[in-house]
């Protein structure tokens, strides 16, 4: 998908779901790797994942993109536009928007393994066994494998 693609969608679902018209630009941004995506208070625009719509599916991008448009909209009509506002909660809610973006496969560098209950860690870097215990037994950690 293009940015002018991804841009035609934004302000379709804006006027189909929020029977207002999107002014501002909206373009992917490849430098975020946890977040689906995120509105700019200062300059109105949005960001997403492209994660969002290559490693998920259309429908995860749509929703998406409602997320951050109940941002857009109550921030410009200066109603509460943060998550654990009342108005964010039951806009999303009525257009179906999605309230915490799935997580994208991330290839972790090194695999441990407690050595009592064999709970598995994936991570990107580098753990002292001697130093950190398993979350869940404390038990000792050993490194299975490193993948570079």
């Amino acid at each position: 998908m293009t940015e002018a693609e991804l841009q035609a969608l934004v302000e379709m679902l804006s006027l189909k779901y929020f029977k207002r018209p999107f002014k501002h630009r909206a373009r992917f941004n490849p430098r975020l790797q946890t977040t689906g995506g995120r509105y700019l208070l200062s300059s109105h625009d949005l960001e997403l994942n492209q994660k969002m719509l290559t490693e998920h599916s259309r429908e995860v991008l749509i929703g998406t993109i409602k997320h951050e448009l109940c941002h857009y909209h109550l921030h410009l009509e200066k109603r509460g536009y943060r998550h654990r506002d009342q108005d964010f909660k039951q806009l999303l809610k009525k257009v179906g928007g999605l309230r915490f973006a799935p997580a994208t496969v991330k290839k972790a560098r090194y695999h441990y393994q407690c050595c009592e209950c064999q709970q598995d860690y994936l991570r990107q870097r580098r753990v002292d066994v001697q130093k950190y215990r398993c979350g869940k037994c404390r038990g000792q950690l050993k490194l299975l494998k490193k993948n570079f």
